[in-house]
């Protein structure tokens, strides 16, 4: 069912790092987003695939973690994405997006999560050091980059208390995810 694979796409931050992704798995969740909804149909998507310990050290030198883990910088070697989709914008087709990097975000997490993968959607990119590093041409904009990886933590989801929705991690490294309550987020 749709809800169990939801409930199991986390924004995982710690993977299995000796544990391979192949360009071929890479293809097949870009095939889920091809497959997406697109705004006006413009289909102005291109991604940049990364599955090979250099490429992906590039990349992973351009995020920002977690933002509310104030003394962690991120994961440590072993810890770190085996692959990752840079989720670019062709300028050559249209300046607006739309959404529709977010639907296919999570497109491919949902598809991430039926192989057995988890993986974390980063906005907080340095992005002209990206597409530096990556040769990737001027008519592109960077607007996601998804990491990816067998999950190398538990993450519980919990109810907000007081309204506060900040994550953390307890003594035992769970991550916790406080979620509001649906009577709050439904006004009408």
């Amino acid at each position: 069912m749709i809800k169990d694979l939801i409930l199991k796409n986390r924004s995982y931050r710690r993977f299995y790092q000796d544990s391979k992704i192949s360009i071929n798995d890479l293809k097949e969740l870009v095939e889920l987003a091809r497959l997406s909804p697109s705004g006006k149909n413009l289909q102005p998507l291109k991604y940049f695939l990364s599955a090979d310990d250099e490429t992906n050290a590039k990349i992973f030198s351009t995020l920002a973690w977690a933002g509310y883990l104030k003394d962690w910088n991120g994961p440590e070697e072993g810890e770190k994405p085996a692959g990752y989709i840079v989720i670019l914008g062709d300028s050559r087709l249209t300046k607006n997006y739309f959404c529709d990097h977010g639907i296919v975000s999570q497109s491919m997490l949902l598809g991430a999560v039926e192989k057995g993968l988890g993986g974390c959607i980063f906005a907080s990119i340095k992005r002209e050091k990206l597409k530096e590093l990556l040769n990737i041409e001027d008519h592109f904009e960077v607007l996601l980059v998804i990491a990816l990886g067998k999950p190398k933590e538990e993450i519980v989801i919990e109810e907000a208390l007081n309204n506060d929705i900040k994550y953390y991690r307890d003594e035992n490294q769970v991550h916790h995810v406080p979620k509001s309550d649906l009577n709050e987020i439904i006004i009408s």
